[in-house]
């Protein structure tokens, strides 16, 4: 499992939006399968399937903390940290304008994204920032590759508009002369 800690990692981080509950996540998974390294070895594709078990125990870990109260699903997960991956991505050396767009933009999308349920920004994130082919999303969530591309859509169809409503001037008054 050594070679795949690291990718397993990256996913879990992308799931729960912290640094130390992605690190418990990956502990988690690979504390419960250690017993079972033999059965590991005969699995073909040992990546997606690895992370589909991580996937797994982050939902089961999120509706366990459901039980314990009533809030809603995006208070469970920590969002406040999702901004991160944001402020990682890499300049492309623009122009003084293309960087100011961005300082505009990445707030917008950083608040746009929190409110994504979980499952929506888990899809989304993995498909657009991390780069993941939708087969691969499709295996590891253990849903078909139709409906990862019909929640992709829908997805990217509900950030563009949020963003656009985020990112509109605030209207006037209306009064003549302001």
């Amino acid at each position: 499992m050594q070679p795949h800690l690291e990718v397993m990692y990256r996913f879990a981080y992308r799931l729960a939006g912290q640094q130390q509950d992605a690190e418990d996540l990956v502990q988690d998974v690979v504390v419960k399968l250690y017993p079972r390294l033999e059965e590991l070895e005969s699995v073909e594709q040992l990546r997606p399937w690895l992370n589909r078990v991580l996937y797994r125990h982050f939902i089961d870990q999120v509706r366990r903390k459901g039980r314990q109260g009533d809030r809603p699903l995006s208070e469970l997960v920590d969002t406040q940290n999702h901004g991160d991956w944001l402020d990682s991505l890499e300049s492309d050396d623009e122009g003084p304008e293309a960087l100011l767009e961005h300082e505009r933009l990445r707030p917008a999308l950083d608040r746009v994204l929190k409110t994504l349920s979980p499952d929506q920004r888990t899809l989304v994130l993995l498909h657009d920032v991390d780069g993941w082919r939708q087969e691969d999303i499709a295996e590891v969530l253990d849903i078909p590759l139709g409906t990862v591309k019909s929640r992709l859509h829908r997805c990217r169809a509900m950030l563009r508009k949020k963003l656009q409503r985020e990112l509109e001037p605030i209207p006037r008054s209306g009064r003549v002369g302001e």
